[in-house]
């Protein structure tokens, strides 16, 4: 075990703080050159780079801007597959990456699906997602997409339309499921897909849902001022309904803010994050209950799972341990959120110098979402600054490295 993962800050540094400061010097630049291009403190890159301070998404994605390489570049996505079950969770990829370059070319001559069977089986895909089980899901979409295909060429009308707005359900479910698996360019092309189908499917809604996604790409790549006047102008589009109260539209004008309060947060302006978080409560507020229209989950347990995360992204674990104790999380919560809160909570209490609690917090995000947990390069960089930081307590966190695959790279 002692081969998992260095458990002493003398020990090589193996995390995205060893990338960036090897592209860094690749490029010629000086630690104070890197912080300056992409407007962090020099000794944050120090701390990041000696292997002190986990690296944030924000961190990570300027950085990668500012050396102009890739986040899969620094974040070493996709992960190594070096068992038979991680070879099955990604066994759906090449099928995957097959259907959405053929999206638009016409299927072989094969009879199309019912309408009734391929919205059950979207819903199921659906909820697939939401339980974050990748491996059934990576087996079931291939299929789908390509039987999508056939009937939306084999129909016409409202029939058309109607596939259309299953086409772009499930390839929302495409691009979360292979973003967790660590394939980023290729959820990317999904949200492209995603977009196309939209805008064929006559419902507005649903065009804003690709909107949020497509504001979760600019800020994955560090144009956060981009992804705050482009959701702006988004929200613009159903602002004079507000007032009306249809839950749907809320839940979509909700999701917006928090889309805004994340990138505000991640170019650390603070209060308009605060903001955004508030119109988004109050929202939810209004709603008074959890929805999931257009498998956007918004609600008040989400805002709330939201209001943890958008502390954690400013960098502000106290504040992040402190609203977690008002996160209420329901048998009805989907496991892709709850999941997704733990990790979070477990960034925040490191940053608030619990280390305890963090490890409890990945346990929680384990047994509830353990693919997603397994996979994701902040419970990488959280397991690893706990690791450098606590020589003392080496046992549990070098089995929890182990369980992740950490030291196999």
């Amino acid at each position: 075990m002692q081969d998992v993962i260095a458990m002493s800050t003398e020990q090589k540094n193996d995390g995205v703080g060893a990338r960036v400061a090897e592209e860094r010097k690749l490029a010629g630049w000086t630690q104070a050159r890197l912080a300056s291009t992409a407007n962090v403190s020099t000794s944050l890159v120090k701390a990041v780079e000696q292997g002190r301070a986990p690296a944030s998404p924000a961190f990570i994605s300027a950085c990668g801007r500012a050396l102009k390489v890739g986040v899969t570049a620094l974040l070493e996505q996709p992960y190594p597959r070096t068992t038979r079950d991680e070879q099955l969770v990604h066994a759906g990829i090449p099928d995957i990456r097959r259907e959405l370059a053929v999206y638009r070319i016409p299927p072989e001559d094969i009879p199309p699906r019912t309408l009734h069977e391929l919205t059950g089986d979207v819903a199921r895909a659906s909820k697939m997602r939401h339980m974050v089980n990748l491996g059934e899901l990576g087996e079931l979409l291939p299929s789908l997409l390509h039987d999508l295909r056939v009937a939306w060429y084999s129909s016409s009308g409202t029939d058309q339309e109607r596939i259309f707005g299953l086409l772009a359900e499930t390839y929302a479910a495409t691009s979360q499921a292979v973003y967790k698996l660590g394939y980023i360019d290729l959820a990317s092309l999904a949200v492209d897909r995603y977009e196309w189908a939209a805008a064929r499917s006559g419902d507005k809604l649903a065009v804003l849902a690709g909107d949020y996604q497509r504001a979760g790409e600019m800020i994955g790549v560090a144009d956060w001022a981009g992804a705050e006047r482009f959701l702006e102008e988004s929200r613009k589009t159903i602002e004079p309904k507000i007032g009306k109260g249809d839950p749907a539209t809320l839940a979509m004008w909700g999701n917006l803010h928090l889309k805004s309060g994340l990138a505000a947060a991640r170019a650390g302006r603070r209060d308009t994050a605060d903001a955004h978080l508030a119109e988004a409560t109050e929202t939810a507020a209004r709603i008074g209950a959890d929805r999931d229209d257009y498998r956007l989950c918004f609600g008040p347990t989400n805002v709330q799972i939201w209001s943890v995360g958008l502390a954690v992204e400013m960098l502000d674990g106290t504040e992040a341990v402190k609203r977690s104790v008002r996160v209420k999380l329901s048998a009805g919560t989907p496991r892709e959120r709850a999941g997704h809160h733990y990790i979070d909570l477990a960034r925040g209490f490191l940053l608030h110098g619990d280390r305890d609690g963090a490890l409890s917090a990945l346990q929680s995000a384990r047994r509830i979402a353990p693919t997603q947990t397994r996979y994701h390069p902040m419970v990488h960089e959280t397991v690893r600054a706990l690791a450098r930081q606590d020589a003392r307590s080496t046992e549990t966190v070098r089995g929890f490295a182990a369980w992740c695959g950490m030291g196999r790279r």
